[in-house]
């Protein structure tokens, strides 16, 4: 996030695009209620679904799923026609805003509402609370990324935030929610294929060589593969070995057989986690792990903060902090770097990452935590970033044009397939689905039918149907419902039993490698009894 969480009280108009954040990030949607509620913020929400905060919304924007690129581009199109953007923030801090005006002159909001499924008029509603607020935050997640135009659709939301002047200002900004707690710390820490901590490159050779200094051994300066690249490799035989850390690509990654083919032509799998998971169930060797209240060390939430982790008990049979584990791994493989406590890496991080210069274990100690960058030890953390100067000196505006998802429905598949999150399970219910009153709330997986389909299809409500795409099938009760568009369905990522990523498709991103997990074709058909 450019911004912080509690500067969305602060907000007078808030964007939520692709998120359902009182399911998936309900601190942050307890944040954006009150903004509205109490503050008088206006809020714009635009989701294929009609999620829970679209009856908060001063305009909810139903729209087709792939189509974010054009919404933007037709917001930007009236802001500009309507001369709301921010002219003086864009000659000062912006450049390439010429070329923008050029693309998305051609978005109208006619144009842009027959793409969408949405009238023109809710388009120019939305774009003309936007352009009008002060200060104006846009909220997104996976809705927004995990398309094959996932960077682009980054790139729009940016644009629209820079044509209104809303970065490098108070409560307003880009702010992409983290799905998970420490998201953002792993990303900050180098798990990434092209970079070590702190997002320095590893093609960059005054960076490389700070490292190998530092760590006292040669260091490549090739960027890596990512996780869609790995299981691919893997599949083709260029992988041998794979070490898995806290996650469950066999219920979380797109086109479970493929994932399963992949992972089963390696010559060794390795899994570190702390339950028995779906994947630890196809692993040569297993690793258990600690949980977060076994161990101590820190955690970097959504907003950058970086906050101290502290051992409430004991491990728990022979399970190892995730540190130890490598510490030992790596003292085995000949590099006899020791460290006694997690602190000793805070420094070693602090003396090697810019963003952490100023972090150490007595800082964060009696605080609520520190948020980078935090460039030394007398720095008090940044609120917001982009206050003075953009990071690269001034905005680039990125135009992108809207392209259809890789894979449309037809005449054998015709309905949208989506799959997202609810409230009581997390990621692959490594950790929920042992606990039996969320088991209680949610005991199985379901697919969202649109009323109107299951009319015409003869299903009622807990029916069990047959979904299927090119790549798999599922099983799984009918959730017959008014909150999805027709022919459009949908299915919470979360069940190992009736996994809906045996379906969902591995096109990717040609520039984030990121898979279309958001859209898929797929067909439904009722389940012939006897």
């Amino acid at each position: 996030m450019t911004n912080s969480i509690e500067e969305i009280l602060g907000a007078d108009a808030l964007f939520v695009i692709g998120a359902n954040i009182t399911e998936n990030h309900p601190v942050i949607g307890t944040n954006v209620k009150q903004a509205v509620k109490k503050n008088g913020a206006k809020l714009i929400v635009a989701d294929p679904r009609r999620i829970e905060l679209a009856n908060y919304a001063d305009v909810f924007l139903q729209i087709k799923p792939g189509t974010n690129i054009a919404l933007l581009n037709g917001m930007m199109h009236v802001i500009i026609q309507k001369g709301l953007q921010d002219k003086t923030y864009i000659k000062e801090r912006t450049e390439n805003y010429e070329e923008l005006v050029r693309l998305v002159k051609e978005y109208t909001p006619e144009r842009v509402g027959k793409i969408c499924g949405v009238y023109a008029d809710d388009i120019i509603k939305a774009a003309t609370i936007y352009g009008e607020a002060e200060k104006a935050g846009i909220y997104y997640t996976m809705g927004i990324t995990q398309h094959t135009t996932g960077t682009h659709g980054v790139m729009s939301v940016s644009n629209l935030a820079l044509l209104c002047g809303n970065i490098g200002k108070e409560s307003a900004g880009v702010n992409p929610l983290r799905g998970q707690n420490n998201v953002q710390g792993a990303c900050d820490m180098g798990a990434l294929p092209s970079d070590f901590p702190g997002y320095q490159k590893v093609f960059k050779e005054e960076v490389a060589e700070k490292f190998e200094k530092a760590w006292n051994t040669p260091l490549s300066r090739k960027v890596g593969l990512t996780v869609s690249e790995m299981l691919s490799a893997a599949e083709k035989g260029n992988i041998k070995f794979m070490y898995i850390m806290g996650e469950n690509p066999m219920v979380s990654d797109p086109d479970i057989n493929h994932v399963r083919k992949s992972l089963n032509n390696l010559e060794c799998l390795v899994v570190q986690d702390i339950f028995f998971t779906e994947t630890c169930e196809m692993a040569d060797v297993v690793l258990p792990a600690t949980s977060f209240a076994e161990k101590d060390g820190t955690f970097t939430n959504t907003e950058r903060r970086i906050q101290r982790v502290r051992k409430a008990i004991k491990p728990v049979g022979d399970c190892k902090p995730d540190w130890k584990i490598l510490m030992d791994i790596m003292n085995l493989l000949g590099y006899n770097r020791k460290y006694l406590e997690p602190s000793e890496i805070m420094d070693e991080i602090a003396s090697l990452t810019p963003s952490y210069g100023g972090i150490e274990y007595r800082r964060l100690e009696n605080s609520m935590g520190i948020q980078w960058p935090c460039p030394h030890k007398k720095h008090e953390g940044t609120k917001y970033l982009h206050k003075d100067v953009i990071a690269r000196g001034k905005g680039l505006f990125m135009p992108a044009e809207q392209v259809d998802s890789a894979e449309m429905p037809d005449k054998e598949y015709p309905f949208v397939f989506m799959t997202g999150r609810i409230l009581y399970h997390y990621h692959t219910r490594t950790m929920t689905g042992r606990v039996e009153g969320l088991n209680q709330k949610a005991p199985s997986s379901y697919v969202e039918i649109n009323e109107i389909n299951a009319n015409k299809m003869g299903i009622v409500d807990g029916e069990i149907v047959k979904l299927t795409s090119r790549r798999g099938e599922v099983e799984v009760a009918a959730k017959v419902t008014d909150t999805i568009d027709e022919d459009v369905l949908f299915m919470p990522f979360h069940f190992a039993e009736a996994a809906a990523n045996y379906l969902t498709n591995t096109a990717l991103d040609p520039i984030a490698k990121i898979p279309e997990l958001k859209v898929a074709a797929v067909k439904m058909e009722k389940i012939q009894v006897g």
